[in-house]
């Protein structure tokens, strides 16, 4: 195996001594982060894309509220297109009129509007307690089960302790005092104590980098993170992934790996809640087979990870899709982590879900479908490019 990938292509440096944990779905993120929030004793920073007025979002505003009435600062950052049901439900005046501060991130989505930062959402999913433990991950707070109640969401997040807290603070902050100045909101302004260099001591033994995009200074950090690793790998890439539409050098650095003997497998949505981009994404699949890369769609329920191993060394878990719009567009936040253990746990789980619950795609089956659902395929991979371009993205892709 190459040990190369202990050091990965990222702007942001590796930390050491941090302490990481797997959650797998729902089931053990919320639980999780419900304690935390219920243990916070100075302050709590969540950023969220959606934030849904329903029995899960009830639960967690609920133990905001209630660290709130123990004197605990609860800083709430949402989108305002993802959250729209919040911002209109009774549960956001009931938030504020509590004590909870909340700042929306653009409110809305223009359907009509031309200008290319129509698109660009705030994606992340961090949360910060006390600046002594942090949650970064995919998973929304939100109901993700089936409607059936049954079967949860496949995602995953990371509880965080040890010095990688260092750049997740602050770049929380940073998110919270950008929001404030382009608001003018002088009530919501940050406190002094942020302008302290937070120094956080060693939790565990695991090396891991934060990474962010945003259209700042890390426009690429995250996309190149994967690309570093894939040109390293020797052995195998494992990516799982909700809305997987990679730009031509992503392509190529996959085609690239196959090339050079490193066996490449994808676990995509079988079940979408955005069809559009799952076209558009099978309008991929002839060559990714071509090239010989293993597809696998996820049946059990809605996969919405967003999460890859390479080599049972190399591990992200994180908000951002391999997509134009997450990878050129969204403020998304991933956690690299540089350890055999925890990425031996990623890559189980993963291998799980594949045997239980995917189901293999194959050339013969690519070949079944319809002229009309071949056309329907092409006409979404058309339809995203051209939006990516109309945003003013489209020669990546």
């Amino acid at each position: 195996m190459a040990r190369a990938l202990s050091e990965p292509r990222v702007k942001s440096p590796l930390t050491v001594g941090n302490a990481i944990a797997l959650l797998h779905s729902g089931r053990e993120y919320f639980p999780a982060l419900e304690a935390a929030i219920d243990e916070a004793r100075a302050e709590v920073m969540l950023q969220t894309y959606i934030f849904a007025p329903d029995q899960t979002g009830r639960r967690i505003a609920a133990a905001l509220v209630r660290a709130v009435g123990r004197g605990v600062a609860v800083r709430v950052v949402v989108d305002g297109f993802g959250s729209q049901a919040l911002v209109a439900d009774k549960m956001m005046d009931e938030l504020l009129a509590a004590g909870v501060e909340v700042l929306i991130f653009r409110r809305g989505l223009r359907l009509l509007s031309f200008r290319r930062n129509r698109l660009r959402r705030m994606h992340r999913k961090v949360v910060v307690i006390d600046d002594r433990l942090a949650f970064v991950g995919g998973i929304n707070i939100v109901d993700d089960f089936t409607a059936d109640a049954t079967r949860p969401f496949y995602d995953y997040a990371v509880r965080v302790e040890g010095p990688l807290l260092e750049p997740i603070v602050a770049s929380v902050r940073r998110l919270w005092r950008l929001l404030v100045w382009v608001g003018l909101r002088r009530r919501a302004r940050a406190p002094h104590g942020w302008r302290r260099a937070l120094v956080t001591a060693a939790a565990g033994t695991m090396q891991a980098a934060f990474l962010v995009r945003d259209n700042l200074r890390h426009r690429n950090e995250i996309e190149n993170a994967y690309l570093g690793a894939i040109a390293l790998a020797g052995e195998e890439i494992l990516i799982a992934n909700a809305y997987f539409f990679p730009s031509r050098r992503f392509r190529r650095a996959l085609y690239t790996a196959v090339a050079r003997g490193v066996k490449v497998t994808l676990l995509l949505q079988g079940v979408a809640d955005h069809p559009l981009m799952q076209y558009a994404t099978r309008a991929l699949y002839p060559r990714f087979l071509e090239r010989g890369i293993r597809l696998f769609e996820y049946r059990r329920s809605m996969l919405h990870a967003k999460v890859a191993v390479i080599d049972r060394h190399w591990a992200t878990v994180g908000s951002s899709n391999i997509d134009p719009f997450s990878l050129l567009l969204a403020r998304e936040a991933n956690v690299v982590v540089i350890d055999d253990d925890f990425a031996a746990t990623l890559e189980t789980s993963l291998r799980t879900a594949i045997s239980t619950d995917a189901e293999e795609l194959r050339p013969e089956d690519l070949q079944r479908a319809s002229w009309l659902r071949r056309m329907l395929y092409w006409l979404a991979c058309q339809t995203v490019r051209l939006a990516t371009g109309i945003a003013g993205y489209g020669g990546r892709q």
